[in-house]
């Protein structure tokens, strides 16, 4: 994955799929993202990692338009987020937003109603890998079996930006196994991006182009994974440890 294109933080900025320039976020004294800048650009994976209340699920609420900074600008495509740049990314959000008494069948008529870059056939590959019943009441799926569902509305757009929060939180070995699977086999490095928050990094390390390491709402380390590795003679998750020891 090293051979994709590389993330680039506070350095020149070429044409990018997100940037972050200065940003801030605040909830009430608490700064949850502070003077945030970063460049992402397409075709790569990025791990944004940190523990609980580092900011993560600020930051991509703030791609996704569902916060707006307090300071700072961020762009996509160079605009700033809108219901225009809203079409381009898929949000997964940590909590179970699903609708318990639809069936899986009925779920994914429902989400994919709302979106033209709704790919059917990949939807259904999708549900084929994960084991899902079409059939089956969400209410009635463990928890491991709604975050393959989570995963599959995520994974079936054709969306320039993929923004998965904590999908691998809570959840049961072979379903992580499943969700991470499912991440490689559609990712489409050639036009897309995506941006996975995880503070479980041993499982999902090796899927890593870039990491942003996120602490107190700023960067404490980032750059090409494997780069790191290889400078630092530590593992993700080794550095993980470091720096938030």
């Amino acid at each position: 994955m090293g051979r994709r294109r590389r993330l680039l933080i506070k350095g020149v900025r070429p044409v990018a799929r997100v940037v972050f320039d200065r940003v801030t976020k605040r909830f009430g004294r608490l700064r949850a993202i502070d003077d945030l800048s970063f460049t992402l650009r397409e075709g790569t994976i990025l791990g944004l990692l940190g523990p609980n209340g580092a900011g993560k699920s600020t930051l991509l609420k703030l791609v996704a338009g569902l916060h707006r900074p307090d300071g700072g600008h961020i762009t996509i495509d160079g605009e700033p987020p809108s219901p225009k740049t809203k079409a381009k990314i898929a949000y997964l959000p940590e909590i179970d937003h699903l609708y318990g008494w639809m069936t899986v069948r009925q779920t994914l008529a429902y989400v994919s109603a709302f979106y033209n870059d709704w790919d059917h056939d990949r939807s259904q590959e999708l549900v084929n890998f994960m084991g899902l019943d079409l059939g089956a009441r969400v209410s009635r799926l463990s928890k491991g079996m709604r975050a393959r569902l989570k995963i599959v509305l995520a994974m079936s757009r054709n969306a320039p930006v993929v923004l998965l929060d904590e999908p691998l939180s809570g959840i049961d070995p072979t379903s992580r196994s499943r969700v991470l699977r499912a991440i490689v086999s559609e990712f489409r490095g050639d036009r897309q991006t995506i941006v996975m928050s995880t503070h479980d990094v041993v499982e999902s390390e090796a899927l890593f182009d870039e990491v942003l390491f996120l602490k107190d709402g700023r960067i404490a380390l980032a750059g090409e994974a494997e780069r790191l590795r290889e400078e630092r003679g530590k593992s993700i998750q080794e550095l993980f440890q470091e720096v938030f020891a």
